[in-house]
Parts: structure tokens; sequence; C-alpha cells
């Protein structure tokens, strides 16, 4: 799937995330990158990562790709998650170093937006930024969520953290 953000000129293409690509989380488990995440996970916890992105079969994750030059610029994805009393989409992402800041991640959430649209089976897909993750916030705004408000919510599982609750319709 291809996604342009109005005059920005580059692109970006959603690849399917596959057995190759546990370079891309281990390139993204930098104290920096992971801030906001809890911080950086063990190789361990990094490949048993990678094994749920290959295997997971409600939703996808992807590599984003610049058209423009092929290079991977980050990843993307959509799963299921129990919320509100029902089941949703959620989304996450990140751009890689040298990436960052120039849109890659709002075209990234338009596109993978589409690929929840066609998957059917939920009519929202949310994001849950950490309220102090300034970037991620304006991707979400930037992207057409929607704000709901701050939530309590635990990342990684016994760390709690208060969230924004962003959705998206995908019946729109």
């Amino acid at each position: 799937m291809d996604e342009t953000d109005g005059a920005a000129r580059a692109r970006v293409r959603l690849e399917p995330w596959g057995e190759d690509d546990l370079w891309l989380l281990r390139l993204h488990n930098s104290p920096e990158m992971t801030a906001h995440l809890g911080g950086p996970e063990t190789e361990e916890q990094l490949d048993a990562r990678h094994r749920r992105y290959v295997a997971l079969e409600s939703g996808r994750m992807y590599r984003v790709v610049r058209t423009d030059g092929g290079e991977a610029v980050g990843a993307i994805g959509f799963w299921e998650r129990p919320w509100a009393g029902g089941t949703v989409w959620e989304t996450g992402w990140a751009v890689s170093p040298g990436f960052q800041g120039r849109g890659f991640a709002v075209r990234a959430a338009r596109a993978v937006a589409e690929e929840a649209r066609a998957a059917g089976r939920h009519r929202w897909l949310h994001a849950f930024p950490r309220t102090d993750h300034a970037a991620s916030n304006a991707v979400c705004r930037r992207a057409g969520f929607t704000l709901l408000g701050p939530v309590e919510l635990e990342y990684p599982k016994g760390h709690p953290i208060t969230s924004n609750d962003w959705r998206l319709d995908l019946d729109e």
C-alpha cells in the first residue's frame, strides 16, 4: 500500500513483517527510541517480539519503506485489543533515527489505517501514545485520529503509564 502526505513528495509502502526483520527491532531498541515504552528490551525479549510479529494472525506488522529509494524507515502495525467492553484495532509505530520529523510516521499511520479498514472486523482503530510523547501525539492528530482523552494503561505489563486514547473511525 502506498500513501502520500499532502504536498510531501516522499512516499511510503508497507511491507509485511518477515523473518529477516529482527534487525529493525534491534535498531529501535536504544534508550532514546524506547524512552516512552519502558526502556530497551533484552535480546530474548526482542526475539520473542519478533516471533509475535511474524506469527500475528489478527492484524499485521509492517516495515515502513520509502518508495524513493526502497530503504526501511520504520515499523508499524495493527492488532486486536480488548477495549471499553469490546474489541478494537490498536496501532503503534516507530520511525528509525535519521528519518524522524519528516512525516513518515503520519503517512505510515494513514496507510495502516487503510489496511485495518480493509481487514474489516472492527470499526475503530486506536493509538495510545503516552501523554508526554509530543511527537506520537502529533502523528495521531495529523493522521486524522480524534483525541478521546487520557487513560491509565500498563506498558510494558506491570508498569503503569498515562496515555492518550486517540481513535479513528474506519467506517468513514
